[in-house]
């Protein structure tokens, strides 16, 4: 291009100059849908998430979110900001993280997620022994179902999730950890509480309580019940559908209904006397968590660390 093509076409980048600080208030808003919830996550006051954002959109010219009443949404404009924001950022995150690595400095933060059980009852644990190795790092978990955690991990949204069951993607790899059985589990006054054991076709009728679709706990008690007794959960006396295993032992406790759990999830309530388990005759519920992330992006260096940490705990 000539000199004077240059000089009439100035370079845009020089017009639109905006910082890592907008882009990524920009992004909370538009993840959280709310500058109130975006500015407490980045503890600035509403007030200066609102002024970054505007001043982005008074520098680019046009609207970037469309405020429909109470729910925020990015425009047109605004998306295709949105990602390339979002690979803006993430490039920021890795090149503090590899500079800080090739100084010896274990520095930066990591975002995981976990399924329910793991999430809630295991990953506390380990995350706490490890930081004791790294105590200048931030860990933040997310806790979600298995599909929720492993669409997390196949979005980018966090970098590893621990689950409770594969559920097959292309370019998602799923690593053994841990061992975990589900055991059927009564209120102490059911009139189970003292039998030895029970069969399929009484627990059919009894009130039952299930996770949500996408929970691993739900999906291994399925497929057990089909492969052992060609019996769905259709078939069962559904009293309530919860979305977590906290919820459903309180449930249990209080006389809802019965329920089938992990042993990670009750083992207080059990050494209380607050649940009693039994088996189910000619089955046992057995599985594995599962440690997942995908091939198609190259994992922070913390993150490593992370990863190899976890396996070597199983």
């Amino acid at each position: 291009m000539s000199k004077i093509d240059r000089e009439n076409f100035p370079d845009p980048c020089k017009i639109l100059d905006f910082n890592f600080k907008q882009c990524e208030t920009f992004c909370k808003v538009v993840e959280l849908g709310s500058f109130s919830k975006a500015a407490v996550e980045l503890n600035i006051t509403q007030a200066s998430a609102s002024e970054r954002v505007a001043n982005l959109e008074k520098m680019i010219g046009v609207k970037l979110l469309d405020r429909l009443g109470r729910k925020i949404e990015p425009s047109a404009t605004g998306k295709i900001l949105y990602e390339k924001a979002i690979q803006m950022l993430d490039f920021k995150k890795r090149a503090c993280e590899e500079l800080n690595d090739f100084l010896g400095i274990k520095r930066g933060a990591i975002m995981i997620g976990g399924s329910t059980i793991p999430g809630e009852y295991l990953l506390p644990l380990h995350l706490s022994e490890f930081r004791k190795s790294y105590p200048e790092i931030q860990i933040q978990l997310i806790i979600g179902d298995t599909r929720e955690i492993t669409e997390n991990v196949y979005d980018g949204v966090v970098e590893i999730g621990v689950v409770g069951s594969k559920i097959e993607r292309k370019t998602l790899e799923f690593k053994k950890l841990w061992d975990d059985e589900l055991v059927l589990a009564v209120y102490p006054t059911h009139k189970w509480a003292n039998r030895q054991v029970v069969t399929i076709k009484e627990l059919v009728s009894e009130p039952f309580i299930i996770r949500e679709p996408g929970s691993g706990t739900r999906l291994i008690v399925e497929n057990t019940i089909k492969q052992n007794f060609n019996v769905t959960l259709d078939s069962f006396n559904i009293t309530g559908i919860l979305g977590s295993s906290s919820a459903i032992k309180e449930a249990v406790k209080s006389g809802l209904g019965i329920s089938i759990l992990s042993k990670y999830s009750i083992e207080c309530e059990m050494k209380c006397g607050l649940i009693k388990i039994l088996p189910i005759e000619n089955v046992t519920f057995n599985r594995n968590f599962y440690l997942v992330q995908d091939k198609r992006r190259e994992p922070s260096p913390l993150c490593n660390e992370l990863f190899e940490f976890l396996i070597n705990k199983t």
